[in-house]
């Protein structure tokens, strides 16, 4: 039996992660300002041009919300079932999904973040099963594909594998552009699963242990800052704390540029990094991967864009992350939107989990 299912586009998730907003809800235009660019649209090709010969009957919504990526995908057979207004919103996101209801889809797959994740369970409830194809900036929530290759299989496969109950997370991205991490379990979708294609939630470690860990990767760390070298120090806790045993205060949720014992740019977009790599080509890049995701690159840090890291070079990406992390987080993932950058990672990455201690992890790279 044919497959049908119904697609949507947020077509401004993810807008803000480059220049260093942290989301884009509520924030398009100071995104545009910053000189964002969009970039979901981009992700959605990639994995429905995948599935253009797969015997699949196709609904979506008009113009920007869909139709323009199936059409450049090269699907032909699809059905409009909803035509919003301009600019869309969170409300044509459910109105989306309800006109893909009433034509009785077996699938709703949608491109956007957690945001959109939230809109998508409002509408479709537990009634048939979601799919996210991921482009937003964080992406905490349980219901997405590590990336655009992994959505197309798990759309291929989906009526013939298993769902399991999978988080939809609410951020608060006010609290969260202002340094402070507050989530909550928003829900639960139906997720088409497959082991490695379909990412896990976040999960956040606050034991007495980690916290010791965090100090041991600190002081490491610390000891071995080379004098005359740029640092940009991704998101997180762990990477925080090497910014305070340095002496310097850090952006816990954004990216900071650190040099000779100074912090050169606080919670640096893209842009900036650029600038300052061109100043000082000598440079380390210390990122740290989500807990239990394993998302080293493309979640929560895409001011550490593919252009960035080429030009630091791979071979100066140093990851972090405590013994208690790591023994949750099975697999390192990066999903920098440029796959070609993405294979030149390799199939492990060695972390640095202790004082002079490291674990080698597989990277998984989903095709």
């Amino acid at each position: 039996m044919m497959q049908t299912v119904g697609f949507l586009l947020n077509p401004i998730a993810g807008m803000g992660g480059a220049v260093g907003l942290a989301g884009t809800d509520g924030q398009v235009a100071e995104a545009l300002r910053r000189g964002a660019v969009p970039h979901a649209h981009d992700r959605a090709v990639q994995a429905l041009s995948l599935l253009r010969s797969d015997d699949i009957a196709w609904y979506t919504a008009a113009a920007p919300m869909g139709e323009d990526v199936l059409i450049e995908a090269g699907i032909d057979r699809f059905t409009v079932a909803y035509r919003p207004d301009q600019p869309t919103n969170g409300a044509d996101t459910k109105a989306a999904c309800r006109a893909f209801l009433d034509a009785g889809v077996d699938l709703v797959v949608f491109c956007g973040g957690d945001g959109t994740a939230r809109d998508v369970l409002d509408a479709v409830g537990r009634s048939v099963p979601v799919l996210g194809i991921p482009a937003g900036v964080k992406m905490y929530s349980a219901v997405f594909a590590v990336n655009p290759a992994a959505a197309a299989d798990l759309i291929r496969q989906a009526g013939g594998i298993g769902c399991r109950d999978s988080e939809v997370m609410d951020i608060d991205e006010e609290a969260y552009r202002s340094g402070l991490l507050s989530t909550r379990l928003y829900g639960y979708a139906s997720v088409p699963y497959i082991p490695e294609r379909t990412q896990g939630g976040k999960q956040v470690f606050e034991q007495q242990d980690e916290e010791r860990a965090k100090d041991d990767i600190a002081a490491f760390m610390a000891e071995i800052v080379l004098p005359e070298t740029l640092y940009i120090i991704g998101a997180g806790s762990t990477t925080a704390r090497i910014l305070e045993r340095l002496g310097l205060s850090p952006t816990l949720l954004g990216v900071d540029a650190v040099r000779n014992g100074e912090v050169v740019a606080r919670d640096a977009d893209e842009r900036t990094l650029l600038t300052l790599l061109d100043e000082y080509p000598q440079a380390k890049i210390v990122a740290s991967p989500i807990g239990a995701q394993g998302f080293v690159l493309g979640r929560g840090n895409q001011q550490i864009s593919p252009g960035v890291l080429r030009k630091a070079g791979l071979r100066n990406l140093i990851v972090v992350a405590t013994p208690g992390k790591l023994a949750a987080t099975p697999l390192l993932y990066v999903d920098t939107g440029d796959a070609a950058l993405d294979r030149e990672v390799g199939d492990t990455l060695l972390v640095v989990s202790g004082y002079r201690m490291a674990q080698r992890k597989r990277v998984l790279h989903p095709e």
